[in-house]
């Protein structure tokens, strides 16, 4: 079998009392009444990150883009006005850039659309004389491919990275304008090496590498492996994604082809933090239709005392995996929902992943499973990360799904940590309402102006 590739007015004031008490009334918790503190303050444009919450509101906190002047203001539809707006990548003055409607990435300046044939045009690269070129029959399964037939590939690939690929500034917020279906296909949002980010209010569908590589070392029977994620923090610190939605969509795993006998897969992340990222609050988002989710740690060396990310009131439903897979940092994960029916064909392997002595706490969360499912699969491990917290519910039930897998691996989960977390603003001590709360207050198009 092969191995899986791994300052408010008196009214305002009032009123958010009066919203906090209802919430409190119907058992929702406190996170709804710092969503509205914030919210009745400013426009969705100039949120901040509200204080304690993950830790991306660590030390100066994250204020993404709200200091902008009304010239670093933008409102932008096609893919150009975006990349016009963003800038140079190293230009860290604050802008707030807010998207109306989808962005198709695979467009040209004129808006005029790109397929994968006009990547690979001039570059020499096709798909039937690469399949030739590395078949392991021939080639072998003890090297990556190296040749023309690749070069024209990583050619092809470039062309596509440089039309699809948005790079990100520091001081930045990109929202979604509310109403306008707002989003980014086939796109990659790259915050790299900066600090202060918001992305917010965004859907995120069809993030697809027109030129996977073959790697025939990567697993028991090798494996395809694309390159873009739908957001990728590499280096990134104080970042904030908040009710965005991730989707494969339209484009299903299920309808991938198959060469050398594995999957043509064409998708990568979908929000993936790395490279000594560090300070990062993921908060009420929606993951769906998607294989390898999101991945903290490019490697097992990858940066020590980094990597502190907060995950919560986040929904995943029909991922396969990498929700998250966590490696060396601090992590907390704690009131997601956790549906692990399958769907669309996306059947799960696993939700989290501690491994490479990560330090995960995982408290008050919801796992759904469908019959015949095993509590003992939800998690996993290399035998040196840990899982700590309590207050899990697996369909409604308190469950201890730490002892569940242990004791069907031999590569045991450590039940211990080495830090307590301490930034929990919303933090709910009971998981049990959280699949019909969360089913209405996450994803693009939740939030208001």
């Amino acid at each position: 079998m092969a191995s899986p590739s791994h300052r408010r007015s008196l009214r305002t004031r009032r009123t958010v009392l009066v919203a906090g008490a209802a919430v409190a009334a119907t058992g929702l918790g406190a996170v709804a009444l710092v969503m509205n503190a914030n919210a009745g303050s400013v426009d969705l444009f100039h949120q901040t990150l509200p204080a304690k919450d993950g830790w991306a509101a660590s030390g100066s906190g994250t204020t993404g883009g709200t200091q902008a002047d009304s010239a670093h203001v933008y409102t932008v539809s096609t893919r150009a006005q975006l990349v016009k707006a963003l800038g140079s990548s190293t230009n860290s003055t604050a802008k707030i850039i807010q998207i109306k409607g989808t962005i198709d990435a695979n467009t040209d300046d004129s808006g005029k659309k790109l397929s994968c044939a006009d990547y690979s045009s001039g570059t020499g690269y096709s798909l039937a004389a690469y399949l030739k070129a590395y078949d392991p029959s021939t080639y072998g399964r003890s090297k990556l491919p190296s040749g023309t037939q690749e070069t024209a590939r990583a050619a092809a690939q470039a062309k596509q990275a440089k039309n699809i690929v948005f790079k990100v500034p520091a001081n930045t917020t990109i929202v979604g304008v509310p109403g306008t279906k707002a989003g980014i296909t086939g796109g990659s949002l790259q915050v790299k090496s900066v600090d202060n980010v918001i992305v917010r209010n965004l859907t995120f569908s069809a993030t697809e590498d027109c030129f996977p590589q073959w790697d025939p070392t990567d697993g028991d029977d090798g494996n395809w492996n694309s390159a873009y994620d739908a957001v990728t923090l590499r280096g990134a610190t104080h970042v904030w994604a908040d009710h965005n939605t991730f989707t494969d969509a339209p484009d299903f795993d299920s309808a991938n082809k198959k060469y050398y006998g594995r999957e043509f897969q064409i998708h990568d992340g979908d929000l993936d933090i790395t490279n000594g990222s560090d300070l990062v609050t993921v908060e009420r988002n929606q993951f769906t239709n998607h294989d390898k989710t999101m991945l903290i740690g490019s490697s097992d060396t990858d940066s020590t005392g980094k990597l502190r990310v907060s995950i919560h009131h986040n929904v995943w439903k029909g991922i396969i995996q990498r929700a998250p897979l966590a490696r060396i940092g601090q992590i907390h994960v704690y009131n997601n929902y956790f549906d692990t029916t399958t769907l669309n064909g996306y059947a799960p392997l696993y939700t989290i992943n501690s491994r490479a002595k990560a330090q995960v706490v995982a408290e008050d969360n919801y796992w759904k499973v469908p019959t015949g499912g095993k509590v003992a699969k939800l998690l996993s491990g290399d035998g040196t990360g840990s899982v700590a917290g309590s207050g899990n519910l697996v369909n409604g039930t308190t469950t201890d799904l730490v002892a569940a897998y242990n004791a069907a691996n031999s590569k045991k989960l450590k039940t211990t940590v080495n830090w307590t977390p301490t930034l929990t603003a919303g933090l709910q001590t009971s998981a049990k309402n959280l699949p019909t709360e969360l089913a209405t207050t996450t994803g693009a198009g939740v939030l208001t102006s």
